[in-house]
């Protein structure tokens, strides 16, 4: 009966919308029962009249799961030849010229072949519910980029496929595919996971109890922080009052940056904060004196935290523990994560920057610092004490994103058509925010446009807000202003003036009231949540006038 409550659930959501849902049968090991049960639906739906496909099934040999997929329609896949083999994948082209009202696709953690449409198969699902297909599929908690140091120090495992956890936090629907240790072991003793040959290794391996036990403890766990974390997300309390924002400190040389990013995500993720990362860039950093292995390092680092959800953020500065509490002060930020320093040569123990951490304890004023031991041993959230405990008593096996109420602020509401500029030649950098910064201001009398231009550069002089990604985010509190505003720009050429990995194509700028921090948060929060929908990005590259950017982002609605 549960499963057919979650398959109507399902099948009313799909029947109402306009851009494709996804839903995640989620489980904490092959074998469980994930694939079985996406198939299960799609047998329930094709019944009820739903025009519903596989795009990718890999049966592992399994007789059951080929059973159970008989009848429903199988989009062929493609083929190519890589280094000298054949190859055959999920062809998300095919299925988006099918168009189906719902596809079935496993394991979506997938790295596709090079050469592919898109590097990786959660992508190819972007793709394919942009197009307005809904998309059913499968995956292993343990596949989640912030988890990836707790697992390899759980299990021993070093996790290589793995994706953003904003893609399951996006999902519309998570199916917690439950089975017990000693249940899972026996179907693996029957040969219903691996073939005989593969039964013995695998229980003496990966497969043991202690393993498995866990991986299933993690994966609830997870769930719960999930269906907490939706419970908050939308609550006009939490959005209004946002005091206690986190962020973790970067370093061009420090040890194991991964692992400070991705407790960090988990620990946003808990408290339902937005979160930033910060590299302070001090005289002796700047890009004319670093080698270009430095440079390539501290790129990859911000590219990664982006891909966890935070703000990214590179400020100049002499002082690095002044400049982090300067930020944080600005930012409202609650809690600083940092690693812990290694020994130091002894011509470094000397000048401004020789204790950075006992000047941020000595300082802190109330801020929480976080010193994470980022050396050679992995580390696990539940060791961080109160903050780590704060976890959902409940677990439920479906979760489903409410609606959000009318007082929240969207991206839709902040935005207008006079407020958006298209460039369809290469701009530089002054150009392109005083057009915008004129744009925002030609209705409000109150606000002069030199004076904005002139402290929005005195900050991107202090740090730059034109990052890597392609995207750039001013940003300037302005006194008596009553609402926030915020101006799109769209090049489709790039910023002439800015260096950056790939072209800058949305510039976002954002005017907050001085007198309402939280409403600046709050904005930036938005910005950075739209800057990171495929969906929404896919429309804006092809939008050719204002209207057709205003329609796109009421259909994404962020």
């Amino acid at each position: 009966m549960m499963n057919d409550d979650r398959a109507l659930s399902f099948l009313r959501m799909i029947r109402h919308a306009q851009r494709g849902r996804l839903k995640v049968y989620l489980g904490y090991c092959a074998g469980v029962g994930k694939t079985f049960q996406m198939l299960q639906e799609g047998q329930r739906l094709k019944a009820d009249g739903i025009d519903v496909v596989i795009g990718l099934l890999e049966t592992h040999g399994r007789a059951e799961t080929a059973k159970i997929a008989e009848g429903l329609e199988l989009v062929p896949r493609y083929r190519q030849e890589y280094r000298g083999i054949i190859v055959e994948d999920m062809d998300p082209d095919a299925i988006l010229v099918r168009k189906p009202q719902v596809v079935l696709i496993d394991e979506l953690a997938h790295t596709n072949v090079p050469g592919s449409r898109n590097p990786k198969r959660y992508q190819d699902v972007q793709d394919i519910l942009a197009a307005g297909i809904h998309v059913i599929t499968t995956m292993n908690l343990q596949h989640l980029e912030s988890l990836y140091n707790v697992v390899e120090k759980a299990v021993g495992v070093k996790v290589r496929e793995r994706l953003p956890d904003s893609v399951l936090a996006e999902a519309d629907q998570i199916v917690d595919v439950d089975l017990t240790a000693e249940d899972l072991r026996r179907r693996l003793e029957e040969g219903k996971i691996y073939p005989s040959d593969r039964v013995k290794t695998a229980l003496t391996n990966f497969f043991t109890f202690s393993n498995l036990e866990k991986l299933r403890e993690l994966t609830l766990r997870e769930l719960a922080s999930q269906i907490d974390l939706r419970r908050r997300e939308f609550s006009e309390d939490d959005a209004l009052s946002m005091p206690d924002q986190i962020m973790v400190c970067l370093s061009s040389r420090g040890p194991n940056t991964e692992k400070l990013l991705r407790y960090t995500s988990r620990l946003a993720g808990k408290l339902n904060r937005n979160w930033y990362a910060v590299y302070v860039q001090t005289p002796s950093e700047e890009a004319t004196v670093i080698d270009a292995q430095v440079q390539r390092y501290v790129s990859e680092t911000l590219t990664l935290a982006k891909q966890l959800g935070a703000m990214v953020f590179t400020y100049k500065g002499e002082d690095i523990s002044d400049t982090i509490l300067r930020f944080a002060r600005e930012y409202r930020v609650g809690h600083i994560v940092i690693g812990r320093s290694k020994a130091k040569p002894f011509w470094k123990r000397f000048g401004r920057n020789r204790n950075i951490l006992s000047n941020l304890i000595k300082n802190a004023g109330g801020i929480t610092i976080i010193v994470l031991d980022t050396g050679e041993e992995a580390f696990s959230p539940a060791k961080s004490g109160k903050i780590a405990s704060e976890e959902s008593p409940a677990v439920e096996t479906v979760t489903e994103i409410p609606s959000s109420p009318a007082a929240q602020l969207t991206l839709s509401s902040l935005l207008s058509p006079d407020r958006i500029i298209i460039w369809d030649q290469p701009v530089r950098k002054e150009v392109a925010l005083k057009a915008l910064i004129e744009a925002v201001t030609k209705n409000n009398c109150n606000i002069y446009p030199d004076v904005l231009l002139e402290n929005v550069l005195k900050r991107e002089d202090q740090g730059s807000t034109f990052f890597n990604e392609g995207v750039a985010f001013p940003h300037v509190r302005v006194p008596g202003l009553a609402d926030p505003l915020i101006a799109l720009g769209l090049t489709k050429k790039g910023i002439s003036d800015v260096s950056t990995e790939n072209p800058i194509e949305l510039i976002f700028l954002i005017l907050s009231p001085a007198e309402k921090p939280d409403v600046q948060l709050q904005a930036l929060g938005i910005c950075s949540r739209a800057s990171q929908n495929r969906h929404l990005l896919q429309y804006l590259k092809s939008a050719e006038i204002p209207d057709e950017v205003i329609e796109a982002v009421d259909n994404i609605d962020i």
